[in-house]
């Protein structure tokens, strides 16, 4: 098994210059990429058969069209497809093999939550289980309020789902960034992720991490009510 270790050989260290250029917004920033990176290493011990080559790659560019897709109010871009696109250009102009370039490329296009191809590969099931579990916990909601403030959504609203995703929900994805709510994601995507699971640390992971997320929001509902 290899080291877990975040250090980077030169390849890894240009792949990372890259994405950090194309990518400015704050919950979607270097720090995302690095910490889904760090844990596709941990969940990676505990599996088989693991093509480092592949998933560290992956990995880092797995967000590489996220702004794009923030930036795009049609709702008809996925950043995953366009990411997969982004980084075949990437792999190949640093001298990656076809075979791993495909792999990887695999990686990308499946990770996402809402994403209609599912992970083949030990690859992409670690990573799909890394970006999902960077969504829940303490660094979940920070993160869910980094992108609120940004983007001027309100902390909280109470509006039937049912109502708010034939509004605002196209083809899986959110068509309007600013009219979504933390709690809203929360139930929409971050109750479903322990489902959406592949690898049994992950599991393990979530089960805890979405506890704490499930209080948050209750006490959150409560304050705003004044009941508490």
């Amino acid at each position: 098994m290899e080291e877990d270790s975040t250090l980077l050989d030169e390849k890894l260290q240009k792949i990372k210059r890259v994405v950090e250029k194309e990518l400015s917004c704050s919950a979607h920033d270097m720090d995302h990429v690095m910490r889904v990176y760090r844990i596709c290493l941990e969940i990676a011990k505990y599996e088989k058969n693991v093509d480092f080559d592949v998933l560290k790659a992956a990995a880092l560019l797995h967000d590489i069209a996220r702004v794009k897709e923030y930036q795009d109010t049609t709702g008809s871009t996925d950043h995953a497809v366009l990411g997969a696109e982004m980084a075949e250009r990437i792999l190949r102009d640093l001298g990656y093999p076809e075979e791993k370039i495909e792999k990887i490329k695999h990686c990308i296009i499946s990770h996402r939550f809402r994403s209609s191809v599912k992970p083949r590969t030990i690859e992409a099931k670690i990573l799909s289980d890394a970006d999902k579990l960077d969504v829940l916990g303490a660094i979940g909601i920070a993160r869910s309020f980094m992108i609120a403030g940004k983007w001027g959504q309100r902390i909280y609203l109470d509006v039937p789902l049912e109502e708010y995703v034939k509004e605002n929900v196209v083809n899986g994805r959110i068509k309007d960034i600013r009219k979504h709510a933390p709690n809203l994601e929360f139930e929409l995507k971050f109750k479903r992720i322990p489902e959406k699971l592949y690898t049994k640390k992950a599991k393990e992971i979530a089960k805890e991490r979405l506890r704490f997320m499930e209080e948050f929001f209750k006490r959150l509902k409560e304050e705003l009510e004044g009941r508490a």
